[in-house]
């Protein structure tokens, strides 16, 4: 029965998938090995190479999912504070595809597979900076201002750094309460909130 198992799988990319993200998640992206991966998967240590060529193929993978994922989080988000409160709330949902996404070194750049998510992405973050008002001088420098401020916020979630300050609050509406200290009524679409 095992021998079988070596030779065929239902869906193998999907359980190596799975199977590398748990390992991120406990462990991080350094403790992957497609070994490893292979022996959890019940399949044959080379099985996975069939579908990733390699480790950084494994991890081109998870990224350019990640970032689908977080293209289909961003959707229909109506301004730049929710695309923010979703951004907060697909690292917490999903923290080892964060944890590879934002580490150009680990994967393949010029993976058509990833670009093409990335560009998905990129496109709902930037749709929050088009609709802001006109007043606005440099829509990029703001894009990158409210990118930083929800990948930071996002980052001190995940390392454990805001568990005490949050003190067990939903991290999306923590940051949206954040935003508004800041006296973001711009990114809320000039609500005034």
């Amino acid at each position: 029965m095992t021998s079988r198992r070596t030779y065929h799988h239902g869906d193998l990319r999907q359980a190596v998938l799975a199977a590398a993200l748990d390992v991120i998640a406990a462990e991080g992206p350094g403790a992957l090995s497609l070994r490893d991966l292979a022996r959890r998967a019940g399949v044959s240590h080379a099985a996975p190479a069939h579908h990733f060529k390699d480790r950084v193929g494994l991890l081109t993978a998870i990224a350019a999912q990640g970032y689908g994922l977080l293209a289909d989080a961003l959707a229909g988000a109506p301004d730049l504070r929710e695309r923010g409160v979703r951004y907060v709330r697909f690292a917490a949902a999903h923290p080892a595809h964060f944890q590879v996404m934002f580490q150009p070194a680990l994967h393949r750049a010029d993976d058509p597979e990833l670009l093409a998510a990335k560009e998905r992405a990129a496109a709902g973050l930037r749709a929050g900076v088009a609709g802001l008002p006109a007043t606005v001088d440099a829509p990029r420098d703001t894009g990158v201002a409210a990118w930083s401020l929800a990948h930071g916020f996002a980052t001190l979630l995940l390392t454990g750094n805001l568990d005490e300050p949050l003190g067990g609050r939903d991290p999306g509406e923590a940051f949206r309460a954040l935003t508004g200290l800041l006296g973001s009524a711009q990114l809320g679409g000039g609500d005034g909130e």
